[in-house]
This record gives C-alpha cells, structure tokens and sequence, in this order.
C-alpha cells in the first residue's frame, strides 16, 4: 500500500572514507513497506552538505509529509537546528533521532540549544538507553528504537575455545581509540606468541591511523597487526568469521552496529565500558567489560577468554542470543508504526 513521503536528513555520505550506517538502510527499506523517500545529503564538504540539507527542506516541501533528522553533538548540532528552524516554518512534523556518545556531555554544555532542539520535535528517538536517560532532563518521552542488523548475513558459529585471533571493526578516528589496540596486543604478545588482530574501518583523517601505527612500530609487534581499511558491508561477517574476539576500544559509544554485528557471529567481545555499552553487552554474560584506555584491563579479559573455554563459549552463545532480537524485521516494523503515527496525529 502506498504511503506518504518522508525527508530524511543525516550524513548520507559513501565515499571510502565512511562506513555504511543505520540511515542507509533504514532509507532503503522504508519503500518496501510503501514509503517513498528523500534522502539529503551526500555532499562530502560540511557547508556544503548543509546547504544541501537546506535546500532539500525548501525545494521538496510540497513532496514530503514529515521529516526525520539525525542528530550529533559538535557542528553537526547546527546541521538539525537550521534544519527543524525551516521545517517548523514550514508546518512540517519532525522526527529527531539522537546519535553519539558525546551527545550527553554537549547538553550539558549548551542545555538551551538542546532544550530548544528537542521540543520542535513531535517526537525524539534514540537508539540506545544511554542517551534517552542522558537527554530525558531536555525531554522525559524520548523513545528507544535500537540500531538494526541484518541476521540473514551473519555467520555464527558458538566458539567452543577461543584462539588469540582478534578482530576490530570501526573507523579510525580519535573517538574510536585505535591507538589502544596495539598496546593490548603488546600486553599478550609473551603469552600467545601466535597472536593476531586484523583492523577493519576507514580512516577519517585525523591521524589516528598513523598514531595507531607508530605505536604498534614502536611496541615492536607491527607483524601481529593487518590493517585492512575500508571493506564493502556486505563482507565484514566473512572477516569476523576468521577471528574468535572482537575489540572495541572506543573512548565514546552508544549503540555500534559493529559490535552487534560481532555478537551476531559468535565473537567473543571485549569493549570498554563506556556510554551505551553496558545496555548492550551484560558483563561476563554477553561479553567482558573494561575501563577505556587501559591495555593491561582489556589484556587480562582476552586472557580470561583465551584461557577459560567454558568463559568463552558461554559468552559467544549468549551473545548471539541478544543479537537475534535486533533484526531488521523488527526493528524496521518499530519505524514503520512511529512514522504512521506522527502523520496521522499531523493530519487530525
């Protein structure tokens, strides 16, 4: 049946330096269920993005019927206020969804901004309980709709004993801490000689590729690490497939895909203890929590995995287990109701 038309605003980028998101497909399988939609922008420069963004909201106004935008701390923040600005002169209801770890402490920051932001929405929407109860002083009915994945492309297996094969799934940027991988690496290397880690993800330019090297260079262990780069979604189970623990080193999060999609194989996971990751991952039952930025912390959790065969497979049947409820299917079905919704009370 058909339905309305829905503006979607985020970072619609695909060059190699970005990774495929959420919003890409939540775009593209929106029309299956008989909506059309109008994505903005792919533009790669930022001004030129917003303009972009902005003359979306103008030049299709008589096209779409609601609007959805992706929000993030920083100068992005902009991106969704002149954004909602337009759309309210318009009369047009919007559906904000909040992303980023940093998003919390950016509140606290500029509450005026966010209060302001949030309250021209008909309704907020977050992936992970890590930002509704961060923002609920701004807003107390924010509404979590969980990052999706695709189960149908997962290749699980439980890992009855795990080998110090180590997988890392993000980009290279400072949020993401790469720089802490080599360190760990270093931290086991006497132990399991024969350890390795393969780092998946596109390099955002901001050195931390480079510094994540000259690290693992001067630690000696240059020959432990392969660092792959940007690869095609649609490949990444196969990479995850070759390895038995996933690290995630992050300094900032709050619901990564990456992760879910690891739990989704079977991995082992390991990440830092930060932002929405303990509403993902229970410790010691889905995965091991550390603190952020400690090597030795993360190091003696990829030994308890290595070592402890029951730990290990315990772990990675759990963690598969919580990944099933985040298909697709349902996650998509979520969006298609809260979309009907919105309209619906816009038309009353």
């Amino acid at each position: 049946m058909k339905k309305a038309t829905i503006l979607m605003i985020g970072n619609y980028l695909s060059s190699p330096r970005h990774n495929r998101n959420v919003w890409h497909g939540l775009s593209e399988r929106l029309p299956e269920l008989g909506w059309d939609v109008i994505t903005t922008s792919p533009k790669e420069a930022q001004i030129f993005r917003l303009l972009d963004m902005l003359l979306a909201v103008m030049r299709h106004r008589k096209d779409y019927s609601l609007a959805q935008i992706d929000v993030f701390s920083g100068r992005a923040f902009i991106f969704a206020e002149l954004c909602s600005f337009c759309l309210r002169m318009l009369n047009k209801p919007i559906i904000l969804t909040l992303h980023g770890g940093r998003l919390p402490k950016f509140a606290k920051r500029f509450p005026k901004r966010v209060a302001r932001l949030l309250n021209l929405a008909e309704i907020v929407v977050t992936p992970s309980p890590f930002l509704q109860k961060g923002l609920k002083p701004f807003r107390d009915d924010i509404c979590v709709i969980p990052n999706p994945i695709d189960l149908s492309v997962s290749i699980f297996r439980v890992r009855e004993k795990a080998a110090p094969k180590l997988i890392w799934v993000r980009a290279f940027h400072e949020i993401y801490n790469p720089g802490l991988a080599p360190k760990v690496i270093k931290a086991l290397s006497s132990s399991f000689p024969d350890i390795h880690l393969v780092m998946l993800g596109p390099d955002k330019g901001d050195g931390s590729l480079e510094k994540m090297k000259a690290i693992a260079k001067a630690l000696d262990i240059e020959n432990k690490i392969d660092v792959i780069g940007s690869v095609d979604h649609h490949e990444i189970p196969k990479w995850l497939d070759k390895a038995d623990i996933f690290i995630n080193t992050t300094n900032y999060d709050t619901f990564p895909r990456s992760l879910l999609e690891a739990m989704a194989n079977g991995l082992c996971c390991v990440s830092t203890n930060v932002g929405g990751i303990p509403y993902l991952i229970e410790d010691r039952k889905s995965g091991l929590l550390v603190a952020p930025n400690d090597p030795n912390d993360m190091a003696d959790a990829i030994r308890l995995i290595v070592t402890r065969t029951e730990i290990a497979k315990k772990i990675s049947y759990n963690a598969h287990k919580k990944a099933v409820g985040f298909n697709w299917s349902t996650i998509l079905t979520k969006w298609d109701e809260l979309f009907t919704k919105v309209i619906s009370q816009s038309n009353e």
